[in-house]
């Protein structure tokens, strides 16, 4: 799970700088943005719910792990709470989320088809690291504990 924890680091670190630059942003809008980043990762739902209460759906849960299905998702989220500007945090989220994971080392050198069903095209990566690696959490999670330091002494 360092590749989840991955992304909810990035964002929260991502909407803490943004929150200093512009005073419209909340703290409730960083809430938002690490919900966001956690959003393609459903598809990866059987492991915290029992895989057999899951697997009875018979889709593929592959669609939320694209930009289009993020999207959809952050549609749906955005309007069970009460600000005109949920949709685009949480939508932010889950692109830091693509940045990320088009980072990742893949055998082919190309990430997945995050664009789909609007485009079949994988991007390259440039191969920095595997979802397993631990060092990208740790860079993560010390970034974000320095800005929270930080951002409680401002």
């Amino acid at each position: 799970m360092a590749d989840l924890l991955t992304h909810v680091l990035v964002a929260f670190s991502l909407g803490t700088l943004l929150s200093w630059r512009y005073e419209a942003i909340k703290k409730h809008h960083i809430t938002l943005l690490m919900i966001g980043s956690a959003l393609p990762d459903l598809t990866r739902i059987g492991l915290i719910i029992d895989p057999a209460r899951v697997e009875w759906v018979s889709f593929s849960y592959f669609p939320l792990h694209t930009v289009v299905g993020a999207g959809l998702t952050a549609v749906i989220l955005s309007t069970m709470v009460k600000d005109d500007m949920a949709f685009p945090f949480i939508f932010s989220g889950a692109l830091t989320h693509f940045f990320l994971d088009s980072l990742l080392i893949n055998v082919t050198g190309h990430s997945y088809a995050m664009f789909w069903p609007m485009s079949p095209y994988a991007p390259p990566t440039p191969g920095l690291y595997l979802s397993t690696d631990m060092w990208p959490a740790v860079i993560a999670g010390t970034v974000a504990i320095i800005l929270w330091i930080y951002g409680r002494k401002r």
